[in-house]
């Protein structure tokens, strides 16, 4: 795996785990696993737990890296996500 490969697929790791546990359009998808599962149990906090999402996002990443990581759909969509982290981290630095 390249260096360029593995920094975009850190930068998509940390926007997927930030879209899942934090981000407002993933609001409904959070409330329905606590609303099914108790805002308690284990899928809930799976959910909402930063450190416990990015181990599945970074195996799912991880493993298509492997695969298509020299790939230019690859790369272009990990580019976007990556951006769009580095955007949001800037942004909350700027306000």
């Amino acid at each position: 795996m390249s260096v360029l490969v593995f920094l975009l697929s850190l930068g998509t790791v940390c926007r997927v785990t930030r879209f899942i546990t934090k981000d407002a359009l993933a609001a409904g998808f959070r409330t329905r696993v606590a609303g099914r599962f108790g805002d308690d149990s284990q899928p809930a906090y799976l959910v909402s737990c930063g450190w416990c999402v990015s181990v599945w996002v970074a195996g799912a990443v991880t493993a298509l890296a492997y695969w298509a990581g020299q790939e230019t759909w690859f790369q272009a969509g990990t580019t976007v996500l990556t951006l769009s982290y580095l955007t949001g981290l800037a942004s909350s630095w700027l306000d």
